[in-house]
């Protein structure tokens, strides 16, 4: 049975080089070491396995199989160090090429600011490119690499995709500062019967997020208008005098006081996703890692 305690790293380096080689003289030039030095780590590595591992041939040594058998874990474990050794000596200062982020025009204003600060001072040169959330392209935006990371809820999130959670969020009823005193105080029902304007960024429509909620409750919301990004809501808000559910985080707003209600709006999950192959860059390991800085889990 193999004493897998005594094996070494040098001499997985020195199996894996013959397996591919096929020569002690070859394995010991490109390992930077004497032949002599390859033939005391293959007597080690019989010993370990016990099994003879190579056997001469015409040209060269021909591994046996066992060995054969071994080459692939080889490759895979020396492979895993390697990323070890990348990890210990990553530096951000040396990251360059382009980094692709989607968005709403909530987590831009919301999440991207401050990431992207930690960003500009950590990696110079890295450059980001920020493009538009698009829900119904992004699976396929994340598979052609497209996309490296997207900052969005989970109901828009393919559940192949590997995802973290950033924080809870949840909606506050806003209205106009001239006539926020006339909402003030009014109940769900009421609420409900107010002219209303939703932001629906994937898709046009007069649906919003606490339709399902007020439904629950037995109102059906007046919805007069929609909008497709949140950055335009607080002056269309404020010119038509209505009421609209926002994030919590998009206030504090000049413009804008919130209304409060008799109940809160349950919360509601804000995620960074990704494709499966990102995982394995340093550059996309890097990103999240800043982003669990910046939003750390009680």
């Amino acid at each position: 049975m193999a004493d897998i305690s005594k094996l070494e790293i040098k001499q997985l380096r020195v199996l894996a080089a013959l397996l591919q080689l096929h020569s002690l003289t070859k394995a010991a030039a490109k390992l930077g070491i004497t032949q002599q030095a390859v033939s005391e780590q293959l007597k080690k590595l019989r010993d370990i396995f016990q099994d003879r591992l190579f056997i001469r041939g015409s040209h060269g040594v021909v591994p046996t199989p066992k060995a054969q058998e071994l080459a692939p874990k080889i490759q895979q474990i020396l492979m895993a160090i390697g990323e070890l050794t990348e990890l210990a000596e990553f530096d951000p200062q040396r990251l360059n090429g382009v980094y692709k982020i989607s968005a709403s025009d909530y987590a831009m204003r919301v999440i991207l600011p401050s990431l992207l600060v930690q960003i500009r001072q950590h990696a110079p040169h890295l450059k980001i490119i920020i493009r538009r959330f698009e829900s119904d392209n992004l699976t396929q935006l994340m598979a052609t690499g497209e996309i490296d990371l997207a900052l969005t809820f989970p109901a828009f999130i393919p559940i192949t995709c590997p995802s973290m959670l950033l924080y809870e969020e949840h909606h506050v009823c806003v209205a106009a500062k001239a006539v926020a005193s006339e909402y003030q105080g009014l109940s769900l029902k009421e609420i409900a019967a107010a002219p209303q304007l939703v932001i629906s960024p994937s898709r046009a429509s007069l649906k919003g997020s606490a339709d399902e909620w007020f439904a629950a409750k037995g109102f059906q919301r007046n919805i007069i208008m929609s909008l497709p990004s949140f950055s335009a809501a607080p002056d269309c808000i404020e010119a038509m005098g209505v009421l609209a559910f926002l994030p919590s985080r998009m206030l504090p707003n000049d413009k804008l006081v919130e209304i409060a209600l008799p109940e809160p709006l349950p919360s509601f999950e804000v995620v960074a996703a990704w494709h499966q192959r990102s995982s394995q860059t340093q550059t996309h390991q890097w990103v999240t890692g800043l982003l669990g800085e910046l939003y750390p889990q009680k």
